[in-house]
């Protein structure tokens, strides 16, 4: 999940937000201050309720963001690095690189984000309850309740034993402690995450049905979300099993044709195009990879201006490339191919180009790894 603007960073780690936020905040603050907080503290004017509402969802979207802090600290200190952070419609996601080295650091990096939501109940529910007992009431009272209530309620839903919720990492973890199989537990978290997934879907659909309006359609939404995203942790998990032990230098293609971002598109597509076989073309300064260029890109290029227009104009810039060393384990890039390189990767060694990994590469690596599981499972 890409964020659609920075924040800022907080405790180092670069937090992010996704427009598709203010879709969550608006309802969040419209159901507050036109529904909830009007029906069970009346009498006050409109204004009040919407600052009430507003400044509810301000600290409780603070809340979702110290959740994936925590998460994020965490991760640090067991030796993950950390890209980011990003809120976006389904609360936020730490961007995480590479895995936990062991069951213990897993339950750890998962385990501190509902911890942390829970502490932000109670710290809530008891700020009410000395509201309460102090004779105080209406909308402050209203507000905290719902913050130690809501942040609960996360804190529940989030230990769900189903990925991709922390308590399906915490599944993991413990199936991957009394299996020692990685792979194995990824596979049961996300199986659980799908079975969770079409039961919400179920239970939103018939909660519409019967007259529960929104939140019915919303927890199927949140069902959909949770397939997919299992579906997808599932297929990882398997691809990143027919991949272990396969390096980089494993697949890559040595040696790529290269040129310089000084040719225009036309001379590329004149000279290149077809005697390359390859769809990237690495451009290169003294064979330091500089920027990169795709046939999508170049065919974006409107006909009339390919005479005039550098391929350096329309290649995947320099400090958007994703390089790799030879010996890196070929797990360890994929998580980066997402970035501008339209999924591939140069190999450098000393600066100097040795190698390119494209799709089909990788493809052809998974293929020739899930043929040697079978072999290896058929031989036992």
């Amino acid at each position: 999940m890409r964020a659609s603007f920075r924040l800022g960073r907080v405790a180092g780690v670069p937090v992010g937000v996704n427009w598709s936020v203010l879709v969550i905040f608006a309802l969040i603050a419209w159901a507050l201050s036109a529904s909830q907080f009007p029906r069970s503290y009346p009498g006050h004017p409109g204004w009040l309720y919407w600052l009430a509402g507003l400044a509810a969802a301000v600290v409780f979207f603070l809340g979702l963001l110290a959740h994936e802090v925590s998460h994020a600290i965490v991760a640090k200190r067991n030796g993950l690095a950390v890209e980011g952070i990003t809120l976006w419609l389904f609360g936020g996601v730490a961007e995480l690189k590479g895995e936990a080295r062991d069951p213990g650091a897993e339950l750890r990096i998962a385990g501190i984000g509902p911890l942390v939501s829970l502490l932000l109940g109670v710290f809530f529910g008891v700020i009410a309850l000395g509201v309460a007992m102090a004779g105080g009431g209406g909308l402050l009272l209203g507000s905290l309740s719902w913050l130690a209530g809501i942040n609960v309620l996360l804190a529940i839903f989030n230990m769900l034993p189903a990925a991709p919720l922390d308590g399906g990492r915490v599944l993991r973890a413990a199936v991957w402690k009394a299996t020692g199989d990685r792979t194995r537990a990824t596979v049961v978290a996300a199986r659980a995450g799908w079975i969770l997934g079409v039961a919400l879907i179920g239970f939103g659909l018939w909660r519409f049905l019967v007259g529960a309006g929104f939140g019915g359609l919303w927890l199927a939404l949140i069902g959909w979300f949770l397939i997919g995203v299992a579906g997808l942790e599932e297929r990882q998990a398997r691809m990143g099993s027919a991949l272990r032990g396969v390096r980089v230098g494993d697949v890559m293609t040595p040696q790529p044709q290269t040129a310089s971002g000084e040719l225009t598109v036309a001379d590329f597509v004149d000279n290149y195009l077809f005697a390359y076989r390859h769809t990237a073309l690495p451009l290169t300064v003294d064979g330091e990879p500089v920027g990169l260029v795709t046939l999508d890109r170049v065919r974006g290029t409107p006909v009339e201006k390919r005479a005039t227009t550098r391929l350096a104009e329309v290649a995947c810039r320099a400090e958007d490339l994703v390089l790799a060393a030879p010996e890196e384990e070929l797990t360890d890039l994929l998580p980066r191919l997402s970035a501008c390189a339209d999924g591939r990767a140069l190999v450098v060694t000393g600066g100097q180009l040795v190698g390119i990994v494209s799709p089909s590469d990788i493809s052809r690596a998974v293929q020739r790894g899930t043929l040697r599981d079978q072999i290896d499972a058929g031989s036992r």
